[in-house]
């Protein structure tokens, strides 16, 4: 393949061994694109629900772009990489001329550096432009205090961060508005929830583009497209209502340093007698206590917790794209792979090294497919991970044993969202 990577057999399900037959061939210049590119064939059909679990027939696997990130001349820089792996996938073709298209892109929290670099998103906004269409970047307000609580910090700090209408040539528009109350509801009728709290922007929005950093995260395992979808597209309380967990304090852990109390939004800890314990009655779930504290005194019933979290993270994932069937394209940037979210006001130490960029209109595929490559390469032993290291292992397992990463995708996939099955095709 044109990136020199050992590609995992996409056929998913944990799958990593190829099987005869499917080699990767290389493919005649595509006349439309004009480039050439090499694709990963495997033969496999299956039959799928949609999200009312009426039978949909016979589905091919989904098709994921893939680039690496070697450059040798300015037709191979990373920019240009962008560009073509835009064409590659179609993005295109899920906007149309005078689309208002939202640009969804998470701006990182002040202190974090691996969010995606405001130049590649530049690249994105310009091949909208160029479909006539009308791009904005945008993301919704946080649930935390933090530099993203509301929408003045929030374009501040944006702003501070490169993505400036004089670079990325868009306008910022916060989703949710001022204090996060622009929102609209959107009927979905699932396990958790009939309807879901979407911000106004995107919802309003008639075509998106999805610019997701691939990396680890606290409860979720990894952050992907549909963890992009599902808290960016939600308000600050529709992000309360996918997290719902109550965090406990351990106390013999607990120095009574009050960090916690200092982030915590509704004032839920309470400091007495040189420890502090969480009121659960006031507590939101939004687990930036567990974040913060310097002794892990705070944690989660691991054994009940998640998976549910998982679910409704990818309802309110399905929510978000209500509305837009077939105008919704994702990319996907598998660089600067921290072991939390770009939602910290750090970044760690990479767990693995650079892999490249992909990009698909499946969410479900994409997010597979980056869960793979990350867990095709040899981890970084001076990185947070605590096992994994050899390629092929679980890189997400060594840094949350307790969490099964794929839960929400696979929850997604039984919803009709996407494909865990899907072709690798490196431009």
């Amino acid at each position: 393949m044109g990136s020199g990577l050992e590609h995992p057999n996409l056929r998913g399900r944990g799958d990593t061994s190829a099987r005869a037959g499917d080699k990767p061939i290389s493919c005649p210049a595509n006349p439309a694109r004009g480039w050439l590119y090499s694709r990963t064939i495997f033969k496999k059909f299956y039959l799928r629900s949609d999200h009312y679990g009426a039978h949909r027939g016979l589905i091919m696997s989904s098709k994921v772009f893939f680039t690496g990130l070697r450059a040798r001349n300015d037709q191979t820089s990373r920019v240009v990489r962008v560009r073509k792996l835009f064409e590659a996938a179609g993005l295109g073709d899920c906007i149309s001329e005078k689309d208002l298209t939202a640009i969804k892109i998470h701006f990182g929290e002040r202190g974090s550096d691996a969010f995606i670099n405001p130049i590649f998103v530049r690249q994105v906004v310009d091949k909208v432009l160029d479909k006539g269409a009308k791009p904005f970047l945008t993301d919704s307000n946080t649930l935390y205090k933090g530099s993203r609580h509301n929408a003045v910090d929030h374009l501040i700090n944006a702003i501070e961060h490169g993505f400036d209408y004089s670079v990325v040539r868009a306008p910022l528009l916060i989703a949710d508005g001022l204090r996060s109350k622009d929102v609209r509801w959107v009927e979905i009728g699932k396990k958790y929830f009939d309807k879901v709290r979407i911000a106004a922007n995107i919802q309003q929005a008639d075509s998106m583009i999805v610019m997701s950093h691939f990396k680890g995260h606290i409860m979720g395992g990894f952050g992907g497209a549909i963890k992009n979808l599902a808290m960016g597209g939600a308000s600050a309380y529709g992000k309360m209502d996918q997290h719902s967990v109550r965090p406990e304090v351990i106390e013999k852990k607990c120095i009574g340093c009050r960090t916690c109390m200092e982030i915590c939004p509704v004032d839920a800890h309470i400091y007495e007698n040189g420890k502090v314990w969480i009121d659960k009655e006031v507590c939101i779930g939004c687990g930036e206590c567990i974040i913060v504290c310097p002794e892990e005194a705070i944690g989660l019933d691991w054994t009940t917790e998640l998976d549910p979290f998982h679910e409704r993270m990818a309802e309110y994932a399905l929510g978000t794209t209500i509305g837009k069937e077939g105008k919704i394209g994702y990319m996907s940037f598998l660089t600067r792979i921290s072991p939390e979210c770009d939602c910290f006001s750090w970044s760690d130490y990479p767990i693995v090294p650079d892999i490249g960029i992909v990009a698909s209109t499946d969410p479900v595929a994409i997010d597979k497919a980056c869960y793979d490559l990350v867990n095709q390469q040899v981890g970084f032993k001076q990185s947070s991970l605590k096992s994994g290291w050899e390629p092929g292992e679980d890189k997400f397992r060594g840094l949350k044993p307790q969490i099964d990463s794929l839960h929400s995708i696979k929850y997604a996939e039984e919803m009709g969202m996407g494909n865990m099955d899907y072709e690798l095709i490196t431009i």
